[in-house]
């Protein structure tokens, strides 16, 4: 990691990683109660959930560079296992997207003060 301005808040991270697990399953919820025309916008809960739930337990957390590298080992993974969703090629896509920009915040250190359910 390049030196950042600030030192790297893993109580910061965590908080922010259990409020946007929350505000996914919100998510998933409304999503679920508006039917089959909101499907991709429950993928895209889903995802973001499973990427909250996945890092938010992780010991990794504690230190910028691991936690980098933690979040580059899943973006490698060929195939993110999950049930419940409506189309696994859009799950996989929108949990790529969510740990690519995890892996942009963690880099720049920057975003996880941002705890406000909408963002």
């Amino acid at each position: 990691m390049s030196n950042p301005s600030k030192a790297w808040d893993a109580p910061q991270v965590r908080k922010w990683l259990e409020r946007r697990f929350e505000a996914a399953k919100l998510d998933q919820a409304d999503a679920d109660r508006r039917g089959y025309e909101a499907q991709d916008d429950y993928d895209k809960a889903a995802a973001e959930e499973w990427v909250c739930r996945t890092l938010k337990a992780a010991d990794c957390v504690d230190d910028q560079t691991a936690f980098a590298a933690r979040i580059k080992e899943l973006i490698a993974e060929d195939e993110y296992r999950v049930t419940g969703i409506y189309d696994d090629a859009r799950f996989q896509r929108n949990v790529r997207g969510q740990l690519r920009k995890l892996a942009k915040m963690t880099k720049a250190n920057e975003g996880f003060e941002k705890t406000l359910r909408y963002q």
